[in-house]
């Protein structure tokens, strides 16, 4: 099996502004090709494109806007999980030695279909996700007495940190009295504790390690990966306090990077809503269980970057095809050293958790510089 790395990253904005799911694509692509070194349309064997709008055709389509005639060209669709599932797709292809390089670019629209959870039919009429997060913070409660603040510091702390991202589809922080006031969605979910919808794209390159450094010279190394889904329905979980498809590709992905969950400098977790937060720090083992909410609050108190910061879900927005390809360009660029006013010190190792729908699957990757 090939080494795989990242070569290159681009962004947009996220924000609420009309434009096309095509449009948020190619601009995002434009910086990769501005950007880096040496690198044609000619080079990309490979385009797959991570979405959940009902757009046909659509890796054609990019390709074809963006002047590149690919091997193999196709999306990727798994609700919030699609981003780094494209990512995996595209490490199998390289690794595998099908090919040498290839581009990544997930989109999103805030109105997408992905939103409301119509196939689930077990769900009844609970199909918005906000009510598996109610389920998961009430469950949560009873096993680790978890409160309503410590919820709360989850979105403060990532509205904070989402200051210092000019990707942000938000430019403001909430005081904690703020978030505990907001909205009430369910007895237990409060407005501000939820991430939301927005337009927005990301794009990564990924290059075999033969070729990569023909357009870098400071590749950031997909070292380990890990994937598992449970089923589609979120019934089907045994346990509503953990995330059982997290902790299970987290296992894959340190057995394949030769990393411990103390090893990681920063990561990248999926705070689709805030007891996701601390539900996924305790099922990646960052911390033990029931240690989440601490954790979380000690990083806010501390001013402590490690965990989001770029802001989460929560603080930048979340356009779900585009989020898990985000969320890997952050660590991409902490690694690099190159995050800003968001660099954690010293971050040689970092991971990126993805995943959909009341965690019936997860995606974990492992990355070092």
């Amino acid at each position: 099996m090939r080494k795989v790395g990242i070569a290159a990253s681009g962004l947009t904005k996220f924000t609420k502004e009309d434009i096309s799911i095509e449009s948020l694509m190619i601009s995002s692509i434009k910086p990769i090709f501005d950007n880096t070194k040496n690198l044609t349309q000619k080079d990309i064997d490979v385009v797959l494109t991570s979405t959940n709008s009902n757009e046909k055709y659509l890796a054609n389509i990019i390709s074809e806007l963006a002047g590149i005639s690919p091997k193999t060209a196709h999306s990727v669709e798994s609700l919030c999980n699609s981003g780094t599932n494209c990512i995996v797709s595209a490490f199998s292809y390289i690794s595998s030695g099908l090919a040498d390089v290839a581009l990544v670019v997930g989109a999103e629209k805030s109105d997408s279909p992905g939103l409301v959870l119509d196939w689930d039919k077990s769900r009844g009429q609970y199909k918005h996700p906000i009510y598996w997060s109610s389920l998961f913070t009430s469950s949560h409660m009873r096993k680790y007495g978890t409160t309503m603040e410590d919820l709360a510091y989850v979105s403060t702390k990532n509205h904070k940190n989402a200051l210092d991202n000019p990707y942000s589809c938000f430019d403001r922080s909430y005081s904690l009295e703020e978030v505990m006031s907001s909205k009430n969605l369910t007895d237990n979910i409060r407005l501000l504790d939820c991430s939301m919808p927005c337009n927005g794209s990301a794009s990564i390159l990924l290059a075999s390690e033969e070729v990569i450094r023909n357009f870098t010279d400071e590749p950031i190394w997909l070292s380990g990966i890990g994937q598992k889904s449970i089923s589609a329905g979120f019934t089907k979980n045994s346990e509503l306090s953990s995330m059982q498809s997290t902790s299970s590709a987290a296992s894959d992905a340190y057995l394949m990077s030769h990393t411990l969950p103390s090893d990681i400098d920063m990561a990248e977790v999926h705070d689709a809503f805030s007891i996701c937060e601390i539900m996924a720090l305790e099922s990646l083992k960052l911390v033990k269980p029931g240690g989440g909410a601490v954790f979380v609050k000690e990083l806010y108190e501390t001013n402590n970057k490690k965990i989001n910061p770029r802001g989460g879900l929560i603080g930048t927005g979340h356009p779900l095809g585009a989020t898990g390809i985000a969320q890997t360009i952050e660590t991409y660029q902490q690694l690099q050293g190159e995050a800003g006013k968001r660099q954690v010190e010293k971050a040689k190792t970092a991971l990126v958790h993805n995943m959909s729908a009341a965690a019936t699957s997860s995606t974990v990757l492992i990355l070092k510089s």
